[in-house]
C-alpha cells in the first residue's frame, strides 16, 4: 500500500513508497551556511540517495531555493540558507511504456528535494518543485519484486 498519492501537473499520479527526512543542518560542524558547506550537503544526499535506491532506478535532484539573508560574511563567503527539511522520497507510477504489462511493470524515481516543514506531500498541494517533475523524462520502467 503507497504511503500517500501525488498528482504531477502532467495530470499523472505517483504513489510516494518511501520517504526520509531530514535536518539540513542538524549535524552541521563548526561553521555557518554557505554555498560550499550546501553544495557538499546536497551532494552527500543525492550519494546517499543513490544507495538507497534499487539498481536501475535514477535519481533525481530537484535544485533548492538558496536564501541570502542579509548577515555578516564570514571566510567561506556570504550566509545561504537552504530549506530546513532535506527529503529522500521514492516515488512509483504506471509502466511508462503502454505495451508493458501493467502488473509486471512500474515506473520508479528516486527524488531529493528541500522543503521547509515536515508535511508530507500528497494530493495536489504538495511543493510545486515535486508536482513539476517530468515524470517521463527521469523515470524507469523496471519490473515489479514479487
Amino acid at each position: 500500500m503507497a504511503l500517500t498519492r501525488l498528482v504531477l501537473a502532467s495530470g499523472r499520479s505517483v504513489d510516494l513508497a518511501e520517504l526520509r527526512f531530514s535536518s539540513t543542518y542538524g549535524d552541521l560542524p563548526a561553521g555557518y551556511p554557505c554555498k560550499p558547506v550546501n553544495d557538499l550537503r546536497i551532494a552527500r544526499l543525492v550519494r546517499a540517495a543513490r544507495r538507497a535506491a534499487r539498481p536501475g532506478t535514477p535519481v533525481h535532484l530537484v535544485p533548492p531555493v538558496r536564501e541570502y539573508p542579509d548577515q555578516y560574511a564570514g571566510g567561506l563567503g556570504p550566509v545561504e540558507v537552504l530549506p530546513a527539511v532535506a527529503c529522500l522520497g521514492t516515488f512509483r507510477s504506471t509502466a511508462l511504456d503502454p505495451g508493458r504489462d501493467p502488473v509486471a511493470y512500474r515506473s520508479h524515481l528516486v527524488v531529493v528535494w528541500f522543503q521547509a516543514t515536515t508535511r508530507l506531500p500528497s494530493g495536489c498541494d504538495a511543493e510545486p518543485a515535486l508536482r513539476d517533475l517530468d515524470w517521463a523524462a527521469l523515470a524507469r520502467d523496471a519490473r515489479t519484486v514479487a
